[in-house]
């Protein structure tokens, strides 16, 4: 399974790439971006989201842009939808099932 398939959540980039290259703890980042601490520990454990806010700081932070950020979060969230799901009993429309609009 490639990484496209099964994407690293977020906060595991934050742990893996980021804070263990810096030597930073969760409590010394949780300070540098005047958060708290729990925000921090949660989002390594993987139990919660990046939200815009912490994109935002993580953004400033680590001089990347918070579109990274929360494009991480998304590509993670899509992964776990796809295996929880289930889609079988939606058919796909083609054109000529779908009803017409009127011209503007």
């Amino acid at each position: 399974m490639s990484l496209i398939e099964r994407p690293m959540h977020p906060g595991e980039v934050l742990k893996e790439l980021h804070l263990e290259y810096l030597d930073m703890g969760a409590i010394a980042f949780a300070r540098h971006l005047r958060v708290p601490r729990t925000r921090i520990e949660r989002l390594i454990k993987g139990t919660t989201r990046i939200t815009p806010d912490m994109a935002l700081r993580l953004a400033r932070a680590f001089n990347t842009t918070p579109a990274y950020w929360m494009n991480l979060q998304t590509n993670y969230d899509m992964a776990q939808a796809v295996k929880d799901v289930d889609l079988s009993n939606i058919e796909p429309l083609v054109a000529a099932e779908l009803p017409h609009r009127p011209k503007v």
